[in-house]
């Protein structure tokens, strides 16, 4: 019985964790940065180039040298990331904090943002 109890309590942990791993894009403002934050566009640059963020740096995901990328990024502040749909600033999302960045991922994506602004 302990055992499963400990389990549900991993579970809602590692849960909550995730839950603030994660902002809906259409909430952000590039108000929320902090000095040492970065927020990192995961498209490609094309994508990047018909709309982002003011102040976003593209770092496509899709790239040979996406985490050749992180090599000289500074692990101090949060890394807010988006992409288009989502699926790809997850992924990212993912690998980062497993490297030990702060990551936020800013869900539903560039597709989400503009549709709201319609």
């Amino acid at each position: 019985m302990k055992k499963i109890q400990s389990l549900l309590i991993l579970a809602l942990l590692v849960f909550s964790c995730e839950q603030k791993r994660q902002m809906p894009i259409t909430d952000f403002s590039n108000d929320a940065l902090g000095a040492k934050d970065l927020l990192i566009d995961v498209r490609t640059p094309g994508e990047f180039a018909e709309g982002h963020f003011e102040g976003a740096v593209n770092i496509d995901w899709m790239s040979d040298d996406f985490m050749a990328s992180w090599d000289t990024i500074p692990k101090g502040g949060k890394v807010y990331l988006y992409c288009k749909k989502g699926g790809r600033s997850a992924m990212a999302a993912h690998v980062l904090d497993s490297l030990g960045y702060r990551v936020v991922d800013l869900t539903g994506g560039w597709d989400a943002l503009t549709a709201e602004q319609e």
